[in-house]
């Protein structure tokens, strides 16, 4: 300890417990604080318990505190696995159980006893896997309304998905007599949609990833999401459960994904993870891609505008400020031929960020990201589009399908000013987790097809073609030098 003697002091004590079932380490710490005339002032102590064979720890926080000789407040925190024996001093923190208890102690006579012993309890139970009565529960939260449209939205993903997975023929040819080549197409076996719902609850998000993979044929999709205000947002627990989920868990950001890719005691790992985040979120599926498959690697919302004076300014300041809130680095970027639009969109974007409820991040969005570019015409604004090969490409000229024909790299296109970005986010049908970053040169977004693998197979089925493409594998095989794949070929020409 040290300190002045009746001021403040600081204490620790290690004990080691040995035993046959284990060691383990007690650690307390005690910190006290006096007033100048010795009177009591605060005390705190933190007790903690780890084991070496035991990832994790157990422990105990009080604090007692006077703000008067009158008054006495106490808060002390548990945090522990719910079932551990306390007299266990290996106890372990499995973050499903937290309890925080506050006192408060007025030694006067003229206050109630009700208020002099004033106490309350709060006990969390971090459960990360939802159970069917805590998922009927959570969708009972929800209004009929919303239910209705959750399920509008996810029919219209679900017609699309089952549109294109149609285009996904297997195949099976001859190409030489007897030679039989094919291909088949497997849905990926275990799939891990993460949906966000940290700031803002992504229930989009769920229709994206679980209805298409639940088209795709996917037997197992697990489902997590963080916490939103302190509990499962219900809305997107009801969207996980309506578009197929098989498992929900409540487990936020990276913990998220890589509990899904690397499995943990009630989590077993899956084949490949989908689902947008935040930078965390993206990192860690960087990391873990290898060992799981992913659907892309995803940055910033990013949203351009083309756009010719058949608009006006005011549908091109929204669209652009429109996604420009969903964080404080997406880019918006507006490609036209019409200097007047470009002034009088500058002059709708300043009137919007006055009023937008979402300003405060629209608006650092706009001043470090925002870009109006401004072309001589369509076919150097055609250019300009492919070289950022943005997110998402609002298009609204007199040559809509024109740029439809001509335009290569993107994440999406919302062709004509009757539709729009935010409709593809929430409703529409077409996937919203796209390509950023200039991925869209060499990628598309996520659909039906990525939850589905392509294996191909072959076979001969007569003794003619078997001597003919052996003896074409041998030789081919000893111009390269390998011996033991020529071999292969040899011992069934022999035959």
């Amino acid at each position: 300890s040290y300190g002045m003697p009746n001021a403040r002091s600081v204490g620790y004590m290690g004990t080691l417990v040995s035993g046959s079932a284990y060691d383990a380490v007690v650690h307390s710490l005690d910190a006290h604080a006096r007033n100048e005339d010795g009177s009591f002032k605060a005390d705190a102590q933190l007790i903690m318990s780890d084991r070496d064979d035991i990832s994790g720890y157990g422990a105990m926080f009080d604090v007692l505190y006077a703000n008067s000789p009158t008054l006495r407040q106490k808060f002390e925190l548990d945090i522990m696995d719910e079932d551990v024996d306390f007299n266990d001093l290996g106890f372990l923190l499995r973050n499903d159980y937290v309890k925080a208890r506050y006192v408060l102690l007025y030694n006067k006579q003229d206050v109630s006893s009700t208020l002099s012993n004033y106490r309350t309890t709060l006990v969390l139970k971090h459960q990360h896997n939802l159970s069917e009565n805590q998922i009927t529960d959570l969708m009972d939260e929800v209004s009929n309304e919303d239910k209705e449209d959750i399920k509008f939205a996810q029919k219209q993903v679900r017609s699309f998905a089952e549109a294109q997975l149609k285009t996904l023929n297997e195949l099976e040819v001859e190409t030489h007599p007897g030679v039989i080549l094919g291909h088949k197409n497997i849905p990926v076996q275990a799939v891990g949609c993460y949906v966000p719902a940290g700031k803002f609850p992504m229930v989009a998000s769920a229709h994206m990833s679980v209805v298409t993979a639940s088209v795709a044929g996917v037997p197992r999709i697990v489902a997590t999401t963080s916490p939103f205000h302190g509990k499962p947002n219900p809305a997107v627990i009801t969207a996980m459960k309506m578009g197929g989920a098989h498992e929900i868990f409540v487990l936020g950001g990276m913990q998220g994904v890589g509990a899904m890719a690397i499995g943990t005691e009630t989590i077993k790992p899956v084949d490949m993870l989908v689902g947008p985040g935040n930078a965390f979120v993206a990192e860690a599926k960087r990391q873990l891609y290898g060992k799981v498959g992913i659907d892309l690697f995803a940055g910033p919302t990013e949203t351009m505008v083309i756009a010719d004076d058949t608009v006006d300014g005011e549908i091109c300041a929204t669209d652009l400020l429109g996604q420009a809130e969903h964080g404080y680095n997406s880019p918006a970027v507006m490609i036209t031929n019409s200097k007047k639009l470009a002034e009088d969109t500058l002059i709708e974007i300043d009137r919007l960020l006055k009023i937008l409820p979402t300003k405060d991040t629209a608006s650092i969005s706009w001043r470090d990201y925002g870009e109006i570019i401004l072309c001589d015409n369509y076919d150097e604004m055609l250019i300009k589009a492919n070289e950022i090969a943005s997110e998402h490409v609002q298009v609204m000229t007199e040559r809509d399908d024109w740029f439809l024909e001509k335009m290569t790299s993107y994440g999406a296109l919302f062709l004509g000013p009757r539709t729009n970005v935010a409709n593809g986010d929430k409703v529409i049908g077409t996937n919203h987790t796209l390509p950023t970053k200039k991925a869209g040169r060499y990628t598309g977004g996520l659909w039906v097809g990525k939850f589905i693998k392509t294996h191909t197979y072959q076979k001969i089925v007569t003794d003619e073609a078997a001597t003919l493409i052996g003896e074409y594998g041998s030789r081919l095989s000893h111009l390269e030098g390998f011996i033991g794949h020529a071999e292969q070929c040899n011992v069934r020409v022999r035959r």
